[in-house]
Protein backbone atom coordinates (compact mmCIF):
# COMPACT_ATOMS: atom_id res chain seq x y z
CA UNK A 1 0.00 0.00 0.00
CA UNK A 2 1.32 3.54 -0.47
CA UNK A 3 2.59 5.86 1.92
CA UNK A 4 1.43 9.44 1.33
CA UNK A 5 4.29 11.80 2.77
CA UNK A 6 3.74 15.55 3.06
CA UNK A 7 6.12 18.37 4.51
CA UNK A 8 4.52 21.56 5.42
CA UNK A 9 4.85 24.52 7.63
CA UNK A 10 2.63 25.92 9.85
CA UNK A 11 3.25 29.84 10.64
CA UNK A 12 4.55 30.79 14.60
CA UNK A 13 4.60 35.00 13.77
CA UNK A 14 5.60 37.73 11.65
CA UNK A 15 8.86 39.63 12.15
CA UNK A 16 9.25 43.49 12.59
CA UNK A 17 10.94 42.83 9.06
CA UNK A 18 8.22 41.53 7.78
CA UNK A 19 9.85 38.02 7.14
CA UNK A 20 7.96 34.72 8.66
CA UNK A 21 9.11 32.38 10.99
CA UNK A 22 7.54 29.16 10.62
CA UNK A 23 7.56 25.66 12.09
CA UNK A 24 8.45 22.36 9.88
CA UNK A 25 5.69 19.83 9.74
CA UNK A 26 6.04 16.41 8.63
CA UNK A 27 3.93 13.55 8.37
CA UNK A 28 3.55 10.00 6.34
CA UNK A 29 0.01 8.34 6.60
CA UNK A 30 -0.45 4.95 4.94
CA UNK A 31 -3.61 3.68 3.04
CA UNK A 32 -4.54 1.55 5.78
CA UNK A 33 -6.29 2.50 9.41
CA UNK A 34 -3.74 2.44 12.27
CA UNK A 35 -2.51 3.99 15.63
CA UNK A 36 -0.75 7.84 14.93
CA UNK A 37 2.36 8.67 16.40
CA UNK A 38 4.16 11.71 16.96
CA UNK A 39 8.00 12.37 16.99
CA UNK A 40 9.20 16.25 18.07
CA UNK A 41 12.36 17.47 18.67
CA UNK A 42 14.53 20.71 19.34
CA UNK A 43 12.29 22.05 22.04
CA UNK A 44 15.25 23.05 23.35
CA UNK A 45 17.29 24.98 20.39
CA UNK A 46 20.47 24.00 21.12
CA UNK A 47 19.02 20.21 21.24
CA UNK A 48 19.59 19.43 17.46
CA UNK A 49 20.23 15.44 17.27
CA UNK A 50 17.00 14.42 17.43
CA UNK A 51 16.13 16.23 14.42
CA UNK A 52 18.53 14.37 12.46
CA UNK A 53 16.79 11.48 13.96
CA UNK A 54 13.58 12.40 12.21
CA UNK A 55 15.27 13.18 9.08
CA UNK A 56 16.53 9.35 8.92
CA UNK A 57 13.21 7.63 10.20
CA UNK A 58 11.42 9.76 7.17
CA UNK A 59 14.06 8.67 4.59
CA UNK A 60 13.15 5.00 5.48
CA UNK A 61 9.70 5.68 5.32
CA UNK A 62 10.41 7.37 1.94
CA UNK A 63 12.10 4.40 0.54
CA UNK A 64 9.80 1.20 2.17
CA UNK A 65 6.84 2.84 3.53
CA UNK A 66 4.67 2.07 6.47
CA UNK A 67 2.40 -0.93 6.76
CA UNK A 68 -0.36 0.86 8.56
CA UNK A 69 -1.08 4.17 10.52
CA UNK A 70 0.61 7.31 10.72
CA UNK A 71 3.35 8.87 12.04
CA UNK A 72 3.90 12.85 12.24
CA UNK A 73 6.81 15.05 13.43
CA UNK A 74 7.77 18.66 14.34
CA UNK A 75 11.54 18.20 13.93
CA UNK A 76 12.14 21.80 14.67
CA UNK A 77 9.70 23.03 17.50
CA UNK A 78 11.87 26.17 18.61
CA UNK A 79 13.60 27.27 15.35
CA UNK A 80 14.67 30.66 16.87
CA UNK A 81 16.41 29.13 19.96
CA UNK A 82 17.86 26.63 17.08
CA UNK A 83 19.97 29.37 15.17
CA UNK A 84 20.50 31.13 18.17
CA UNK A 85 22.17 28.22 19.58
CA UNK A 86 20.11 28.95 22.87
CA UNK A 87 18.17 26.62 24.79
CA UNK A 88 15.45 29.14 25.27
CA UNK A 89 13.08 31.00 22.41
CA UNK A 90 15.67 34.02 22.53
CA UNK A 91 13.41 36.50 21.93
CA UNK A 92 11.45 36.14 25.28
CA UNK A 93 13.42 33.92 27.48
CA UNK A 94 11.57 31.20 27.72
CA UNK A 95 11.89 27.93 28.42
CA UNK A 96 9.36 26.07 25.17
CA UNK A 97 9.45 23.09 27.62
CA UNK A 98 8.20 24.77 30.55
CA UNK A 99 5.36 26.70 28.45
CA UNK A 100 2.21 23.28 27.59
CA UNK A 101 -0.01 23.73 26.85
CA UNK A 102 0.22 26.72 26.27
CA UNK A 103 -2.17 29.83 25.60
CA UNK A 104 -3.45 31.10 22.18
CA UNK A 105 -3.28 35.29 23.99
CA UNK A 106 -0.39 33.96 26.34
CA UNK A 107 3.39 34.94 26.25
CA UNK A 108 5.57 34.02 22.73
CA UNK A 109 6.23 30.67 24.36
CA UNK A 110 2.94 29.94 25.32
CA UNK A 111 1.26 30.65 21.96
CA UNK A 112 3.84 28.40 20.01
CA UNK A 113 3.09 25.78 22.73
CA UNK A 114 -0.44 25.90 21.96
CA UNK A 115 0.19 25.73 18.50
CA UNK A 116 2.03 22.84 18.79
CA UNK A 117 -0.09 20.94 21.27
CA UNK A 118 -2.99 21.58 19.54
CA UNK A 119 -1.51 20.40 16.20
CA UNK A 120 -1.10 17.41 18.06
CA UNK A 121 -3.58 16.52 19.57
CA UNK A 122 -6.52 16.83 16.60
CA UNK A 123 -4.43 13.91 15.27
CA UNK A 124 -5.50 11.94 18.35
CA UNK A 125 -2.24 10.37 18.82
CA UNK A 126 -1.75 7.01 20.69
CA UNK A 127 1.64 8.15 21.48
CA UNK A 128 3.73 11.06 21.27
CA UNK A 129 7.88 10.66 21.77
CA UNK A 130 9.96 14.20 22.49
CA UNK A 131 13.63 13.83 21.56
CA UNK A 132 16.30 15.46 23.90
CA UNK A 133 19.67 15.80 24.85
CA UNK A 134 21.44 15.80 28.21
CA UNK A 135 24.63 16.38 29.57
CA UNK A 136 28.22 16.09 27.04
CA UNK A 137 29.01 12.59 28.79
CA UNK A 138 25.61 10.85 28.91
CA UNK A 139 24.44 7.81 27.81
CA UNK A 140 20.91 7.13 25.41
CA UNK A 141 17.92 6.34 27.83
CA UNK A 142 13.99 7.23 27.88
CA UNK A 143 12.66 9.10 30.40
CA UNK A 144 9.42 8.46 31.57
CA UNK A 145 6.93 11.32 33.90
CA UNK A 146 6.71 10.97 37.85
CA UNK A 147 3.65 9.81 38.42
CA UNK A 148 2.10 12.92 40.89
CA UNK A 149 0.03 12.65 44.35
CA UNK A 150 -3.36 11.43 43.62
CA UNK A 151 -6.38 13.22 44.22
CA UNK A 152 -6.97 13.80 48.00
CA UNK A 153 -10.67 14.43 49.41
CA UNK A 154 -9.57 18.21 50.01
CA UNK A 155 -9.22 18.50 46.64
CA UNK A 156 -5.45 18.33 46.36
CA UNK A 157 -3.51 16.63 43.48
CA UNK A 158 -4.73 16.26 40.11
CA UNK A 159 -7.03 13.09 38.24
CA UNK A 160 -4.95 11.35 35.48
CA UNK A 161 -6.52 8.90 33.04
CA UNK A 162 -6.26 5.25 34.59
CA UNK A 163 -2.96 3.51 33.37
CA UNK A 164 -1.91 6.09 31.43
CA UNK A 165 1.35 5.53 33.20
CA UNK A 166 2.02 2.16 33.21
CA UNK A 167 0.91 2.28 29.46
CA UNK A 168 3.78 5.05 28.97
CA UNK A 169 6.49 2.87 30.61
CA UNK A 170 5.38 -0.80 28.73
CA UNK A 171 5.75 1.54 25.24
CA UNK A 172 9.28 2.81 26.73
CA UNK A 173 10.42 -0.29 26.91
CA UNK A 174 10.21 -1.61 23.49
CA UNK A 175 13.07 1.22 22.35
CA UNK A 176 15.49 -1.02 23.97
CA UNK A 177 17.35 1.64 26.08
CA UNK A 178 17.38 2.16 29.65
CA UNK A 179 13.83 3.54 31.47
CA UNK A 180 13.84 5.88 33.45
CA UNK A 181 11.36 7.47 35.42
CA UNK A 182 11.69 10.87 36.28
CA UNK A 183 11.26 11.92 40.53
CA UNK A 184 10.01 15.54 39.68
CA UNK A 185 6.69 15.89 38.34
CA UNK A 186 7.06 18.94 35.39
CA UNK A 187 3.65 20.01 34.97
CA UNK A 188 4.14 22.24 31.86
CA UNK A 189 6.19 20.32 30.08
CA UNK A 190 5.02 18.51 26.84
CA UNK A 191 4.98 14.88 27.59
CA UNK A 192 3.60 15.59 31.19
CA UNK A 193 0.41 17.88 29.45
CA UNK A 194 -0.10 15.11 26.65
CA UNK A 195 -0.64 12.58 29.73
CA UNK A 196 -3.14 14.86 31.21
CA UNK A 197 -4.71 14.65 28.05
CA UNK A 198 -4.77 10.66 27.89
CA UNK A 199 -1.80 10.90 25.86
CA UNK A 200 1.19 8.39 26.33
CA UNK A 201 4.16 10.62 25.90
CA UNK A 202 8.06 10.29 26.87
CA UNK A 203 11.26 11.76 26.24
CA UNK A 204 13.88 10.08 24.26
CA UNK A 205 17.53 11.98 25.88
CA UNK A 206 19.69 11.17 23.29
CA UNK A 207 23.46 11.90 24.50
CA UNK A 208 24.92 15.59 24.18
CA UNK A 209 23.67 18.52 23.04
CA UNK A 210 24.98 21.37 20.51
CA UNK A 211 26.59 18.74 17.46
CA UNK A 212 25.37 16.11 15.96
CA UNK A 213 26.84 12.55 17.36
CA UNK A 214 26.36 9.93 14.57
CA UNK A 215 27.08 6.98 17.30
CA UNK A 216 23.90 8.72 18.87
CA UNK A 217 21.95 9.29 16.15
CA UNK A 218 22.10 5.57 15.44
CA UNK A 219 21.00 4.52 18.25
CA UNK A 220 17.86 6.96 18.71
CA UNK A 221 16.93 5.65 14.93
CA UNK A 222 17.20 1.94 16.27
CA UNK A 223 14.86 3.09 19.29
CA UNK A 224 11.97 4.87 17.38
CA UNK A 225 11.89 2.61 14.55
CA UNK A 226 12.14 -0.37 17.44
CA UNK A 227 9.09 1.30 19.03
CA UNK A 228 7.00 1.65 15.70
CA UNK A 229 7.89 -1.91 14.84
CA UNK A 230 6.62 -3.30 17.93
CA UNK A 231 3.18 -0.97 16.79
CA UNK A 232 2.94 -2.70 13.59
CA UNK A 233 3.78 0.51 11.86
CA UNK A 234 6.55 -0.24 10.06
CA UNK A 235 8.01 -3.73 8.42
CA UNK A 236 9.37 -5.93 11.34
CA UNK A 237 11.43 -7.40 8.87
CA UNK A 238 13.43 -3.80 8.17
CA UNK A 239 15.16 -4.39 11.75
CA UNK A 240 18.74 -5.44 9.67
CA UNK A 241 18.90 -2.17 8.62
CA UNK A 242 19.13 -0.17 12.06
CA UNK A 243 21.71 -2.69 13.22
CA UNK A 244 25.09 -1.84 11.74
CA UNK A 245 25.63 -0.23 15.47
CA UNK A 246 23.98 1.34 18.54
CA UNK A 247 23.37 0.73 22.50
CA UNK A 248 24.06 -2.66 24.42
CA UNK A 249 21.44 -2.68 27.39
CA UNK A 250 23.24 -3.94 30.22
CA UNK A 251 20.85 -7.12 31.08
CA UNK A 252 20.41 -6.39 34.41
CA UNK A 253 18.21 -3.57 33.34
CA UNK A 254 16.17 -4.48 30.44
CA UNK A 255 13.07 -4.82 31.08
CA UNK A 256 12.83 -2.30 34.07
CA UNK A 257 12.45 0.61 35.21
CA UNK A 258 15.23 2.91 36.84
CA UNK A 259 14.61 5.97 39.08
CA UNK A 260 16.56 9.32 38.13
CA UNK A 261 18.61 10.73 40.94
CA UNK A 262 21.29 13.13 41.29
CA UNK A 263 22.22 11.98 44.62
CA UNK A 264 24.89 12.86 46.06
CA UNK A 265 25.36 16.62 45.30
CA UNK A 266 28.81 18.01 45.86
CA UNK A 267 29.56 19.18 49.28
CA UNK A 268 33.51 20.57 48.86
CA UNK A 269 34.84 22.56 45.88
CA UNK A 270 37.67 21.88 43.57
CA UNK A 271 38.58 19.36 40.44
CA UNK A 272 36.41 16.35 39.86
CA UNK A 273 38.07 13.16 38.58
CA UNK A 274 35.53 10.79 37.60
CA UNK A 275 36.22 6.88 38.38
CA UNK A 276 33.10 5.49 36.60
CA UNK A 277 31.69 6.36 33.25
CA UNK A 278 28.23 6.82 32.00
CA UNK A 279 26.58 2.88 31.32
CA UNK A 280 28.91 1.78 34.18
CA UNK A 281 26.75 -0.19 36.38
CA UNK A 282 27.63 1.03 40.43
CA UNK A 283 26.94 0.45 43.82
CA UNK A 284 26.83 2.51 46.90
CA UNK A 285 30.26 0.79 48.30
CA UNK A 286 32.41 2.10 44.97
CA UNK A 287 33.92 5.35 45.29
CA UNK A 288 32.23 7.52 41.17
CA UNK A 289 34.29 10.51 41.80
CA UNK A 290 36.67 12.45 43.57
CA UNK A 291 37.19 15.91 44.12
CA UNK A 292 40.72 17.65 44.90
CA UNK A 293 41.62 21.53 45.72
CA UNK A 294 44.14 23.74 43.69
CA UNK A 295 47.13 21.77 45.65
CA UNK A 296 46.06 18.34 44.45
CA UNK A 297 45.00 17.21 47.95
CA UNK A 298 41.34 14.95 48.46
CA UNK A 299 38.76 16.77 49.90
CA UNK A 300 35.77 14.38 49.06
CA UNK A 301 35.44 11.10 47.64
CA UNK A 302 32.00 10.64 46.25
CA UNK A 303 29.87 7.29 46.40
CA UNK A 304 26.48 7.11 44.76
CA UNK A 305 23.09 6.61 46.98
CA UNK A 306 21.50 4.14 45.51
CA UNK A 307 23.06 0.90 42.99
CA UNK A 308 22.23 1.54 39.97
CA UNK A 309 23.24 2.51 36.38
CA UNK A 310 25.47 5.98 35.50
CA UNK A 311 23.57 8.12 33.00
CA UNK A 312 25.92 11.11 32.72
CA UNK A 313 28.80 13.54 34.14
CA UNK A 314 28.38 16.96 34.55
CA UNK A 315 29.64 19.11 32.02
CA UNK A 316 32.18 20.78 34.24
CA UNK A 317 35.18 19.07 35.91
CA UNK A 318 34.58 22.21 38.22
CA UNK A 319 32.50 21.29 41.97
CA UNK A 320 30.67 23.62 44.30
CA UNK A 321 29.03 23.14 47.30
CA UNK A 322 25.50 21.69 46.63
CA UNK A 323 26.31 20.84 42.79
CA UNK A 324 25.12 17.37 40.78
CA UNK A 325 28.22 16.14 39.80
CA UNK A 326 26.51 12.58 37.75
CA UNK A 327 23.26 11.40 37.35
CA UNK A 328 22.28 8.17 37.80
CA UNK A 329 18.99 5.27 37.04
CA UNK A 330 18.45 3.79 40.32
CA UNK A 331 17.51 -0.22 41.12
CA UNK A 332 13.88 0.38 42.61
CA UNK A 333 14.47 -2.62 45.56
CA UNK A 334 11.01 -3.47 44.95
CA UNK A 335 11.33 -4.69 41.79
Amino acid sequence: MKTKIHYTFLKILTGSDLSRRRLPYMSARSALPGPAVWLTACCHGDEVGGIVIIQEIFKTIRKHGLLKGALHAFPLMNPTGFEAVSRNIPLSREDLNRSFPGKAAGTLGERLARIIFDTITETHPVLVVDLHTDWTRSIPYALIDAPPDPPRPEGHGMAYPDDIFRKTAAFALKCGLPVIRDTEVLHRSLSHSLIREGICAFTLEMGESYVINEKNITVGVNAVTDLLMHMGILDPTLKPVFRDKGYDLPAIVSGRVLDYRQHPYSSSSGIIRFLARPGDLVSPEKPVARIYNAFGKLVETMRPACAGLVLGHADSSMAYPGMPVMAFGCFNPDD
